[in-house]
């Protein structure tokens, strides 16, 4: 007869066992000792028996009860994330609130802003210590050294200000060695190191080591290219530390700028495109125009071609393409497309040491100069834009709300990037105790809105 008949034992079943066997060894006193000893022998094997399966079917209750866990949060990743809502909505879509990107950003992103890691990137095999992020800088107190081997990288987005900017990194910085610009080399500026690494550059630009990457490189473009870059630049193999920056501006107003461009006869033709290890072939991004240049497109045509790079322009530029498959459209759905790279270019503005605002000129100074420790001479004065103003006076709200819808990617990250540039500055602000004299004694030229406009 079996001692346990049952995949779990209790304890009551056990302590019935232990009173059975010592009835058991009472009348077996009576045999003789030999027997009493042989018959108790085989009591305590038959408890190491029961408790020897009772075991294994406790792990196996413990394995199973681990997997249903696991499986359950798979399943709340594919229903809350993954899941088309067409097919795993739990209302009818009549019934259901109209979804709105601001009513999530609250939640998302100041869960995002309340990590001591302001977000990571999809790719981390792209990312390590030698890129330090906003957070690293500031929580960390991880400083741009640059008399050491820090590398200062600007992704230049086209129409955001970044010429401007460009020119005040190498001509208005308080640097005990500033950058040498060429009268004989248009728009070329040496930006060396102070101090025992002298000859090594610290700035990755346009002005200072052009378009080394391709024109306009994105992200994708300058992750893979700079330290290889760097290394023919300075002709030494070294480790550096690169802190990425960058600016964004209104999505409407940037790619208005940018048709006002195309239609002064700019086509940025020659930008690489550059994915995956190879350039995005003319059948994954198709011409908008035949000939050398657009020849005077109308609005409408512009934002008619569907493969015209200036549409959610700056989403793409920060996503890592490689996460979508680069320009190959066939590899997922377009939805899964635009929602993948808009979370990448999300997750990458964060780790970025610094990105600032066209429109938001003071603030964005001041960060950059709090995280890096770095003055400028010069004043990043914020004037109406009167120029772009007087366009959008001219196009109908039903135009600018199909310009919004176009641009939809770059509206959501612009406004997660106005959100971020805020929380980032009222904080630093909140730290630095002289932040009234600190602010209103930034440089004191003017920010050019005109300038910007006819920026090249």
């Amino acid at each position: 007869m079996p001692l346990v008949d049952s995949v779990c034992q209790t304890d009551d079943d056990l302590q019935s066992l232990l009173h059975s066997s010592h009835h058991t060894n009472s009348y077996l006193q009576q045999e003789g000792h030999d027997k009493t000893y042989a018959l108790a022998s085989r009591a305590q094997s038959a408890a190491a028996a029961a408790s020897g399966p009772m075991s294994k079917r406790m792990k196996r209750c413990l394995y199973l009860l681990l997997l249903l866990t696991v499986f359950g949060l798979l399943g709340v990743l594919y229903f809350g994330y993954y899941c088309p809502e067409s097919v795993c909505a739990l209302t009818a879509a009549h019934d259901k609130p109209k979804f709105t990107w601001q009513k999530t950003i609250p939640v998302m992103d100041h869960m995002l802003l309340g990590m001591d890691q302001l977000g990571k990137p999809l790719s981390e095999s792209r990312r390590s210590e030698s890129n330090p992020s906003y957070s690293d800088v500031v929580a960390r107190d991880f400083q741009f050294d640059i008399s050491g081997h820090d590398v200062m990288v600007f992704l230049h987005i086209q129409k955001t200000g970044g010429t401007t900017f460009g020119r005040h990194l190498v001509r208005d910085l308080d640097l005990k060695r500033g950058c040498q610009c060429h009268s004989k080399i248009r728009k070329r500026c040496t930006c060396l190191r102070p101090g025992s690494h002298s000859s090594e550059t610290w700035l990755f630009s346009r002005y200072s080591t052009g378009w080394q990457c391709g024109l306009h490189a994105d992200w994708t473009e300058l992750t893979a290219c700079v330290d290889q870059t760097m290394d023919d630049i300075d002709d030494t193999n070294i480790r550096r530390t690169y802190f990425y920056i960058t600016f964004l501006r209104d999505p409407v107003y940037r790619f208005l700028s940018e048709y006002r461009h195309v239609k002064r006869g700019a086509t940025w033709k020659n930008t690489r495109l550059y994915c995956g290890g190879r350039r995005a072939t003319e059948e994954e991004v198709r011409r908008c125009y035949s000939g050398e240049m657009w020849d005077n497109p109308s609005l409408q045509e512009f934002m008619d071609c569907p493969d015209n790079l200036a549409i959610n322009r700056q989403t793409r530029m920060l996503a890592d393409l490689v996460l979508v498959g680069c320009y190959n459209q066939s590899v997922m759905s377009k939805s899964k497309h635009d929602e993948m790279m808009l979370f990448s270019a999300k997750q990458n503005l964060n780790r970025m040491a610094f990105f600032g605002l066209t429109e938001e000129q003071k603030k964005s100074q001041y960060l950059f100069e709090e995280i890096f420790n770095l003055r400028f001479s010069m004043r990043f004065e914020q004037f109406n834009q009167t120029h772009t103003d007087s366009t959008l006076s001219k196009i109908s709200p039903d135009k600018l709300q199909e310009l919004k819808e176009l641009n939809h990617l770059d509206v959501q990250l612009y406004e997660y990037a106005k959100l971020l540039l805020r929380y980032r500055f009222e904080k630093l602000s909140s730290q630095d105790q002289h932040f009234d004299q600190h602010f209103s004694n930034m440089g004191a030229s003017n920010f050019s809105w005109e300038a910007l406009e006819n920026e090249p």
